[in-house]
């Protein structure tokens, strides 16, 4: 039995006694690309901080290709870019890419760093540039760029394409379809549901703590008898 690169278990997590996360259950497959969707404040950033055990879940159980969240061993296959990612601003863009490297247990490798900018359309002149310096898109690539360098198997990010222009969506989106063409996995959280069609091979519908759907992009369709992901999206969340 191939053991899933992210399990959730009946995860739990209130805040102020309301639910959050309410027996969230789901099972991502290794090499697949699944997008977590909802409205803001549906759970998705609370169900990736206890994923990263950033915060404690009030219930259930949540592994990485089968070790529980809570031993930092789990997390040495994964890779992740926070929903707002604001790098140290008295760092120049090749530090930051150093010390991730560092981080990540790899060598930095100026040419591939230099090749992995030119894939998202930064120029390679921004690693001399202090990080205090970079625009919202720029900050945004440079933290993907960190991310595609550390060549985990699992990625994990929260509304990647953030701050990105239509070019630079583009190119990340050809990215991350050679990453899964690769067997990596990608798990990611977005308010773009034409890029959750056009990549994912299924996609998970949270709202309010709760699994409302986990298919395919033509299942959710069918399951909503929409004509699109918008319409399919609206009425099942209505």
């Amino acid at each position: 039995m191939t053991i899933a690169a992210l399990q959730f278990d009946n995860v739990g997590k209130a805040y102020a006694g309301a639910g959050a996360l309410v027996q969230f259950s789901l099972a991502v497959t290794p090499g697949e690309c699944l997008a977590l969707v909802g409205a803001n404040g549906a759970g998705k950033t609370t169900l990736i901080k206890c994923l990263l055990d950033f915060c404690e879940p009030d219930s259930g159980v949540i592994s990485i290709f089968g070790i529980t969240h809570r031993d930092t061993a789990s997390r040495a296959r994964l890779a992740y870019l926070p929903e707002r990612f604001n790098p140290p601003f008295y760092l120049s863009g090749r530090e930051f890419l150093q010390f991730m490297a560092k981080m990540h247990g790899r060598p930095y490798d100026e040419v591939l760093a230099t090749a992995t900018l030119h894939e998202l359309d930064l120029a390679p002149a921004a690693l001399d540039k202090p990080v205090r310096a970079y625009s919202k898109g720029m900050n945004q690539k440079l933290g993907l760029a960190a991310c595609l360098l550390s060549g985990k198997d699992i990625y994990v990010l929260d509304e990647p394409t953030s701050g990105l222009d239509p070019r630079a969506r583009v190119l990340l989106k050809r990215k991350l379809k050679t990453l899964r063409a690769e067997g990596r996995t990608i798990f990611f959280t977005s308010h773009t549901l034409a890029d959750v069609e056009e990549m994912c091979d299924r996609v998970a519908v949270i709202d309010a703590g709760t699994l409302k759907f986990i298919g395919t992009p033509a299942e959710l369709l069918h399951s909503q008898h929409a004509t699109d992901i918008e319409q399919a999206f609206m009425a099942l969340v209505a």
